[in-house]
């Protein structure tokens, strides 16, 4: 495909594949694989501090998910390619891995290789995949409760480690690596409020407790959730509505809309949208909770946290809680797959509509100047906003930005179906087109 800089892409594939142009423009091979530069361009440096060449945050396994991704949706192979040349590197590097958790480390090393490995039929790849996350449980150490690794119970922490391993029991055929999850979950269900952390998080008071996604309670409680609903065991939901009760709590509710604060007792006032710490990661909760429950309060409690997103203005309109940002972290992205996935659960057009328009946002916002193809230029950290740059990696750049465009390219196409890949913590369905819809392509 051929496109002048700066020229539209028509539809989220075509801003998708122009992405995946850009990403490929960074490859860099050697004889272990191949990787990408995390910022390619001139114009300035990743927005991560430190450098993460393999995560899923920011490096090789989160972009190798994206070309995946791409080939399912274009029947390309040289997008296979790129996957194969990528998982090859991180199966020969992930040893040099010394972070465990499942955005910056290991954890997501496996999830990458046991998807890729899986897709292409390479065994090698699922052998490294099984060998990391073994590794990962020969790392668990005693502490209070039961086993852990980090002591910290959040997604950024323990719970992303959990997730991950629960996905790669399932899909490894590894059940010790369940038994292992659910003993490192049953210490996380005996905090008091699961999920709660003070004072050890970068530019919070000592005091701040955060309730959002990531690293919060709510996300501790998407855990708690995932548990119960594998187990039935009654203690994991007591822990997670102990949390949910929390979010719920400290939230603003006007109307049929709730918002959540970043952090409390501090900025009761700043509520982010996005995924990380936001009402888009927040509402993964409440579904999760929904769908291991039935409990019709619980789905409501999303629609109230997708209608704080709506009616916040967002995506055109600027607030200190969603800035210029795009990415999948805190950005338009995140809020996209929010309301894919709610969408493909509901069938209700106004989730679909809105999410059509956040796609026709973000191709907006893309820019091409060279002909290389699309990157978001944005400002990662909100209390810098001059540091400005464009990142290829998936929780913070093109990739996550393509993967989200092609999962509403999928909900578009009922007659094709297909499904796409969704990370440990999203609960939506991985085929994003309502049942009702599907039936009816079928009779066509």
């Amino acid at each position: 495909m051929t496109r002048l800089p700066g020229e539209r892409a028509e539809t989220p594939l075509t801003a998708a594949i122009l992405a995946g142009r850009w990403i490929r423009s960074a490859a860099v091979d050697d004889d272990r694989g191949r990787h990408w530069t995390a910022n390619p361009d001139a114009k300035g440096r990743s927005a991560l501090t430190a450098a993460e060449p393999g995560s899923l945050y920011a490096g090789s396994a989160g972009i190798v998910l994206f070309f995946l991704e791409l080939a399912a949706a274009t029947g390309h192979e040289a997008y296979l390619e790129d996957a194969r040349e990528g998982a090859r590197r991180l199966a020969a590097t992930w040893r040099e891995q010394s972070d465990l958790s499942l955005y910056h480390g290991l954890t997501g090393t496996v999830v990458a290789l046991a998807e890729v490995g899986w897709a292409l039929g390479d065994e090698r790849l699922e052998s490294e995949a099984r060998a990391a996350a073994q590794h990962i449980a020969r790392a668990a150490r005693p502490l209070g409760g039961g086993p852990g690794w980090t002591g910290d119970p959040a997604q950024r922490g323990d719970g992303g480690i959990v997730l991950g391993l629960l996905r790669a029991a399932t899909a490894l055929g590894a059940p010790e690596l369940e038994e292992l999850a659910v003993a490192a979950g049953e210490r996380i269900a005996g905090l008091a409020v699961p999920g709660h952390r003070f004072g050890d998080c970068p530019d919070l008071p000592i005091d701040a407790v955060t309730p959002g996604f990531l690293a919060g309670t709510a996300g501790t409680a998407f855990l708690l959730a995932r548990l119960y609903g594998l187990t039935g065991e009654h203690r994991f939901l007591e822990a997670a509505d102990r949390g949910a009760g929390f979010v719920r709590e400290v939230s603003i509710v006007t109307g049929r809309c709730a918002v959540v604060p970043h952090h409390v007792p501090h900025e009761r006032s700043l509520h982010y949208l996005g995924f990380c710490s936001g009402s888009a990661g927040v509402a993964r909760t409440f579904y999760e909770l929904y769908r291991v429950t039935g409990d019709p309060g619980h789905l409501d409690w999303t629609r109230r946290l997708a209608s704080g997103i709506v009616q916040s203005g967002a995506p055109e309109r600027r607030t200190t809680g969603f800035w210029n940002v795009a990415c999948q972290c805190c950005g338009t992205a995140g809020l996209l797959e929010l309301f894919v996935g709610l969408w493909a659960q509901t069938g209700e057009n106004t989730y679909l509509t809105y999410a059509r328009r956040l796609a026709d946002h973000l191709v907006s916002g893309a820019t091409d100047p060279d002909g290389r193809g699309y990157r978001w230029y944005q400002a990662y950290r909100r209390l810098r906003p001059g540091e400005v740059s464009a990142d290829t990696g998936y929780m913070i750049g093109a990739a996550g930005i393509g993967a989200a465009l092609l999962h509403l390219d999928a909900a578009l196409q009922p007659r094709q179906a297909r499904r796409v890949i969704l990370l440990p913590d999203n609960p939506f369905p991985a085929i994003p087109v309502p049942p009702s819809r599907l039936c009816e392509a079928e009779k066509e």
